[in-house]
C-alpha cells in the first residue's frame, strides 16, 4: 500500500490531469513526450508535477526520441510513461516493438483523434484500435485499456503501470479526445494499491516458452546484461540466426500475456443475463450507450450492455457469452468498424452483429441515437 502523491479527497479534474495524477500515484518518476493535440495537457501537467515528487519530465524533439527515452529510463530503474495522439503513436511503433522484445515495462497514453494523417486534430475519434494491436511488426501481444470517465483515467492509469510491472511489457491507454478533455468529479482514495518494481538479481533475465521472467534487472549495479531488440536467449545474448531460440523467445513473450487473459479481461456488464439486444462499446461512446440501455429497459425492451475496459487482449469469453444470449448485437464506435471485426470473429453465426459507425469527429453518439437503433432491432 502506498500513500498517494496528492491529498486524498474529491477533485474536479480534466481527464488528462487525472491521467497524470494516476501515474504519479502508481509511482511513475519519468515522463518524456512531444506536444500533440489532444494530449498536450499530460505533458504540461507532468512538467509541473513530476519534479514535485522527485521525478523527471522532459520534452524531446519528437515521439521517436520520447519512447526511446522512456525505454531507457525504465531500464534505469524508473517507472516511465509517454503520451501522444495518432500521428505520434505511429512514429512510436518501432520502439514499442523494442519494448515488447526487450520486456520493458512502460505506459503509452494514446489520446485518439480523427485520422488518418493529421486529420482533425481537435476532434474525437476511436480509430487507433487496430494500430494499438498490430502497429508494430512481428508476432507479439499487447495490452490496451479504454477509460470512459475522468475517474477511470485515474484508475486505469494506475492499473496500466501495475500490468506493465507485473508482466514486464508496454501497456497502452487508449483514451480519446472527449474523455481526455472532459471535466468531472473524481475521488482520490486514502491509499493506492500499486505494485513496486521487483528487482531481478540473477538470470535468466528474459522470458522463454518454458519460463516467464518476473522482475526487472537493475542496471548499473554490476550485472552484465545485454539489452537488445534482436533475437536473444534468456540471458540476453544475441542469437539472431537461431530459429529455435527465436521460437522460444517469441512464444514466451506471447504466453506471458495469453496466460493472464482472465486477470487482464476487464468488462462492465449491465443487464446481460436476459438481454435480447446487446450493445458492445468502449471509451466515450459507452457513455451514451449506458443511458440508452436504461431507457430501453424502462420501455420493456430486454437490452444489455457490455463495456470494454480492456480492449487488448480482446475479452473473447465475455463477448461470446453476450452474443450467444442475444439475437442482435450492436457495436457503436467512432471509426469504420474496428472492434466490430473482433466481435464478428468470436460470434456464433446465428447472432446478427450490426456496426454503428461515426467518423469525422462532428459529434458523439447520443443516447437517443442508440435507443432508436435498439428499438429498430427488437423482435416483436
Amino acid at each position: 500500500m502506498k500513500a498517494t502523491t496528492i491529498a486524498p479527497g474529491t477533485y474536479f479534474w480534466q481527464g488528462n490531469v487525472a491521467c497524470v495524477e494516476g501515474a504519479l500515484a502508481a509511482g511513475c518518476k519519468f515522463y518524456a513526450g512531444y506536444p500533440i493535440t489532444p494530449a498536450n495537457e499530460i505533458g504540461e501537467r507532468t512538467s509541473e508535477r513530476m519534479f514535485q515528487v522527485g521525478g523527471l519530465s522532459i520534452q524531446l524533439e519528437d515521439e521517436i526520441a520520447s519512447i526511446a527515452a522512456v525505454i531507457g529510463a525504465s531500464w534505469g530503474g524508473l517507472k516511465s510513461m509517454t503520451a501522444t495522439s495518432g500521428p505520434g503513436f505511429s512514429l512510436m511503433q518501432e520502439n514499442i516493438g523494442l519494448a515488447i522484445m526487450s520486456e520493458t515495462p512502460c505506459v503509452i497514453v494514446d489520446v485518439q483523434r480523427v485520422g488518418p494523417s493529421t486529420g482533425q486534430s481537435t476532434m474525437c475519434a476511436q480509430g487507433d484500435i487496430m494500430q494499438a494491436r498490430w502497429g508494430t511488426h512481428g508476432d507479439h501481444e499487447i495490452v490496451a485499456l479504454a477509460p470512459n470517465s475522468v475517474q477511470e483515467m485515474f484508475d486505469l492509469t494506475i492499473r496500466a503501470f501495475d500490468i506493465a510491472e507485473r508482466l514486464r511489457t508496454p501497456v497502452v491507454i487508449l483514451a480519446d479526445e472527449m474523455i481526455a478533455h472532459l471535466r468531472e468529479r473524481i475521488d482520490v482514495p486514502d491509499k493506492i494499491d500499486a505494485i513496486d518494481r521487483v528487482e531481478l538479481l540473477e538470470g535468466p533475465f528474459f522470458s522463454s516458452d518454458n519460463r516467464i521472467v518476473r522482475g526487472m534487472p537493475p542496471l548499473g549495479r554490476g550485472l552484465a546484461i545485454s539489452v537488445t531488440g534482436s533475437t536473444h536467449d534468456p540471458q540476453g545474448m544475441r542469437r539472431s540466426s537461431d530459429p529455435e531460440v527465436h521460437r522460444s523467445l517469441v512464444e514466451g513473450l506471447a504466453a506471458k500475456i495469453r496466460n493472464e487473459v482472465e486477470w487482464l479481461s476487464d468488462v462492465e456488464l449491465s443487464h446481460t443475463d436476459d438481454c435480447e439486444v446487446g450493445v458492445i462499446s468502449f471509451g466515450a461512446t459507452s457513455r451514451g450507450v449506458q443511458d440508452a440501455v436504461v431507457e430501453a429497459r424502462e420501455r420493456g425492451i430486454k437490452a444489455g450492455h457490455l463495456r470494454l475496459r480492456t480492449i487488448w487482449p480482446f475479452p473473447e469469453k465475455e463477448v461470446k457469452r453476450l452474443c450467444e444470449s442475444s439475437h442482435t448485437v450492436l457495436v457503436p464506435e467512432m471509426n469504420l468498424g474496428q472492434v466490430y471485426l473482433e466481435v464478428q470473429r468470436v460470434t456464433p453465426r446465428e447472432t446478427r452483429i450490426i456496426p454503428l459507425n461515426k467518423i469525422g469527429g462532428s459529434r458523439m453518439f447520443t443516447p437517443t441515437e442508440i435507443l432508436t437503433e435498439i428499438e429498430r432491432r427488437v423482435k416483436r
